[in-house]
């Protein structure tokens, strides 16, 4: 596979080992050198002098140098290419040009047709194109389960370039039964090369939009509908003109999912894109336990590598602590039975309708006595949790605990008008959950994801207000230890279940925001420019800046010191910077400004802090893509 070509020169195997050495030369020229212009260069020491390798010999030297990560060494793209045992880097040269001007170029092919055949040509190329853009755009599925002639839906791809040759006479001039055999461009080998021509474009586009800048990365990973292991990989950076940009640049296929193998892909990866991990400040992934070991997961290995890529873990914190919970034997069989009782109840419309109808009755009886105010209730059901959306699970328990007399009554009715299988499962769920068992675990939960609740929201909101969220784990922290210490029922409640679940999920609040973490996130939250930049803090801002010892050396720290002083008294001043909502708005409106030429070290922290990757949502919407494009069909 061409694309995936080791595009580090130190990992590269000899030319000669392939058999399509001329594929693979034309790849690696249409790539261009292996240039990473933002990795931190290795001093090596000369006589009495300590030297390094300039990013600046890459403009110099554009055509031809490039540099190893791997084995921090600079090398020669067209001597790899092409040099011989005697050879110069002027002949590999003129080989090199030669092999990208050759006769076969598509330059030399158009030169030989006719004006008409070259228009022609262009328009179906375009028509294709066009038609594979708004597939990829929409998600939608090429091929069609009967493309011939005479099928009645050749598929989305076909259909569309139909559609646009019924509605334009150019484009039906060229296309189909108006071309050679050979020349239609519809065949499935021709779609998957423009595809993969346009996913190299899209890449080498957001490679060039970071220019060497810092960045994060958010990963996770799991099975494709084949089964076959898949990780997502996400870069977070800052662009030049302010903006916080999160970019999916591709999965990767793992053969297994050990941090190992998960370090090697993403190697792999940062090689074939030319970055470079010292450039990484930020690591972000799901609870699973090969993505978070404290000894042998990723994030150790990479922080081995480099210390300022900091771990921060997803803040999706209700669907961890339902996960935590469910390790106990109890609470997992009150969400099973829970699943249960939604498709027994749920399961026609005949039933709901009858529930809707015993609790809308309930509702006319509470309002009749006055102990449910007009307008509330009326319109409930009870929905399906789902386990990658943490609201649904408190929704669901919610739902039941107010319709409970309502669902009691639809089983009743089951349990009598039903068949034989039917009869049995409503008469099973009318005595497990009627048991005081059930009852404590139901009410235990809803309690527990109640108080999440709001931190959960806080923690996953766009515009989050990192200082308010540290506090509200501290407030959630302590609900639940005042929630333990308050229990009064029998032993085996407070002991074997209450306590053990209880301090399950204080070890996971821990465990997700101990001290580091902590500080790290009040420090960034200095940087605040709501309410005139009420939270600046100039001691918290100078602590963050020693977080990254990479990017500010002791001078550095000094002169910032200095620089925040200026920097404050200026903003607090300046009536663009007098509404500001976010750290977000901040990093815009000093780049709009030009405050980030005047102010570059703490602007650096400020691109520091937004890129931390503290949501991870985005791999999450690449795994429910990844089933429009690979899907049992």
């Amino acid at each position: 596979n061409l694309q995936n070509l080791p595009a580090d020169p130190g990992l590269r195997p000899c030319v000669d080992s392939y058999n399509c050495k001329k594929y693979v030369r034309r790849t690696y020229l249409q790539r261009g050198p292996f240039q990473p212009k933002g990795h931190n260069f290795n001093f090596e020491k000369f006589g009495n002098q300590q030297r390094r390798f300039v990013s600046d010999w890459f403009k110099e030297f554009g055509s031809w140098l490039e540099y190893s990560i791997k084995e921090e060494s600079a090398y020669c793209l067209f001597c790899y290419l092409f040099k011989e045992d005697n050879g110069d880097q002027a002949s590999t040269r003129q080989k090199c040009e030669r092999l990208m001007n050759q006769k076969q170029h598509i330059a030399t092919f158009f030169g030989r047709q006719s004006e008409k055949t070259q228009s022609e040509y262009e328009t179906r190329l375009n028509a294709v194109v066009d038609c594979i853009r708004f597939l990829l755009n929409q998600g939608l599925a090429f091929r069609g389960y009967d493309e011939s002639d005479g099928s009645s839906n050749r598929g989305n791809f076909l259909e569309l370039l139909h559609f646009l040759a019924d509605h334009n006479e150019d484009i039906n001039a060229v296309t189909f039964k108006n071309t050679p055999l050979n020349l239609q461009m519809m065949s499935p080998n021709i779609q998957k090369h423009i595809v993969s021509c346009v996913a190299t474009e899209t890449t080498n586009a957001i490679i060039r939009e970071m220019d060497g800048t810092l960045f994060s990365i958010l990963i996770d990973e799991s099975r494709d509908i084949s089964t076959k292991e898949q990780m997502v990989v996400v870069l977070r950076y800052v662009d030049k003109n302010g903006y916080m940009v999160e970019r999916f640049v591709g999965i990767e296929h793992v053969s297994s999912t050990t941090a190992a193998s998960l370090k090697e892909s993403l190697d792999n990866m940062f090689s074939r894109f030319g970055l470079s991990l010292s450039m990484l400040r930020g690591q972000g992934y799901d609870g699973a336990s090969n993505m978070q070991g404290e000894f042998n997961g990723l994030k150790t290995l990479i922080l081995e590598e480099n210390e300022s890529a900091y771990y921060v873990h997803c803040f999706a914190l209700q669907l961890a602590l339902i996960s935590m919970a469910k390790k106990h034997e109890k609470v997992n069989s009150l969400f099973n039975l829970v699943s249960m009782l939604v498709n027994v109840v749920g399961v026609s419309a005949k039933r709901r309708d009858i529930l809707h109808e015993k609790h809308a009755l309930a509702v006319i009886e509470a309002l009749g006595k006055g102990e449910l105010s007009s307008g509330q209730g009326l319109n409930q059901e009870i929905t399906r949790h789902v386990d990658t959306r943490w609201s649904s699970h408190y929704g669901t328990l919610m739902s039941i605990i107010s319709m409970f007399p309502s669902v009691v009554d639809v089983l009743e009715i089951i349990e009598v008008e039903g068949n034989s299988e039917q009869r049995l499962q409503a008469k099973t769920l009318l005595k497990l959950m009627q048991s005081f068992d059930f009852i404590f675990c139901l009410f235990l939960m809803k309690n527990i994801l109640g108080y999440a609740n709001e931190l959960s929201r806080a923690l996953q909101r766009k515009d989050q207000d990192i200082l308010n969220a540290v506090k509200l784990v501290e407030v959630y922290k302590h609900n639940l230890q005042k929630l333990r210490d308050k229990i009064t029922n029998l032993h085996r409640y407070r002991v074997e279940l209450f306590y053990v679940v209880l301090d399950m999920q204080l070890q996971e609040l821990n465990n997700r925001f101990n001290e580091s973490n902590i500080e790290l996130l009040i420090c960034l939250a200095c940087l605040c420019p709501n309410d005139l930049f009420a939270a600046f803090d100039k001691e918290k801002l100078l602590r963050l800046a020693e977080f990254y010892p990479k990017d500010f050396s002791a001078i550095d720290l000094i002169a910032l010191e200095m620089q925040l002083d200026v920097y404050i008294t200026d903003l607090r001043s300046s009536a663009e910077f007098s509404e500001l909502k976010g750290i977000g708005e901040l990093a815009r409106t000093m780049v709009k400004t030009k405050k980030d030429k005047v102010y570059p070290l703490v602007y650096q922290l400020v691109t520091l802090a937004l890129i931390l990757p503290v949501p991870t949502a985005t791999v999450e919407r690449v795994f429910s893509a990844m089933n429009f494009v690979k899907n049992r069909l």
